[in-house]
């Protein structure tokens, strides 16, 4: 590792994955907001999907003071975040067979909505079929993953395809495979993820895209403000009753 404190050497790492993320995905970004637009004005609702660390980004945009009030949270039990005991079991339900259309089926998801996936390598049966199965719905899915893991693992899929095979836009996170960006004389296995840094920046780079893309159409964005400020309460209430048809985590 060259000089520099493992701070600063990882802040320079994450600094240089977002200025990427920022230019070789600007396309996309743009893509993905305006779908996500399209999907709002014409009175669908907005799902988003991780399993494990990759649902910290998902839970990220959801319910959020400054996002997108349409954005749920599309849960599968024992994979968000690390809230089972062992850890170890939410990695395991990620590459059952089934599990994603038995969720699709019990979940108020329907044609005309729009699904995020967020899934670091994109290989596990969980992702994979949960893009499958929505596309077959006529649900609309943007892919938030690390391209190169199509390129350098394999699938865990029966099929032998990746997330990003069966995405309507793509969000390629850059981040490399194994997912550490410091590596250490003295220690010996690479350490320092990143990409939960650069999942959640393209996510809310998104959503300001959405918000700004429906504002120049003339729609209001329905936006949740913090419940910290004057008048947030009030103002969540409105918009929550407004769009009521289309908000599910308040059940």
């Amino acid at each position: 590792m060259s000089d520099g404190t493992p701070a600063d050497l990882f802040f320079d790492a994450a600094i240089g994955l977002l200025q990427r993320a920022r230019d070789e995905e600007a396309a996309a970004i743009t893509a993905a907001g305006t779908l996500l637009a399209d999907t709002v004005a014409a009175g669908g609702r907005l799902f988003a999907f991780g399993a494990g660390h990759s649902s910290l980004a998902a839970q990220d945009v959801v319910y959020r003071a400054g996002g997108l009030a349409l954005m749920n949270l599309l849960a599968v039990p024992g994979v968000v975040g690390v809230d089972v005991t062992p850890a170890t079991l939410g990695s395991a339900l990620e590459r059952v067979d089934g599990l994603a259309s038995a969720v699709l089926d019990t979940s108020p998801i329907r044609a005309g909505d729009a699904l995020v996936i967020i899934s670091l390598s994109g290989r596990n049966a969980l992702p994979v079929e949960m893009a499958l199965g929505a596309r077959d719905r006529g649900v609309k899915v943007i892919g938030v993953t690390s391209v190169a893991y199509a390129t350098e693992t394999t699938s865990r899929h029966a099929s032998g395809t990746f997330l990003k095979d069966h995405c309507d836009i793509v969000l390629d996170s850059k981040i490399a495979v194994g997912d550490a960006e410091l590596t250490l004389d003295t220690i010996p296995a690479p350490f320092a993820p990143a990409s939960t840094v650069v999942t959640t920046a393209l996510l809310q780079a998104v959503m300001a895209t959405t918000a700004a893309e429906l504002a120049d159409r003339g729609i209001e964005p329905p936006l949740l403000r913090s419940g910290n400020v004057d008048g947030g309460h009030e103002w969540n209430g409105r918009v929550m009753t407004e769009y009521g048809d289309r908000i599910f985590y308040r059940h």
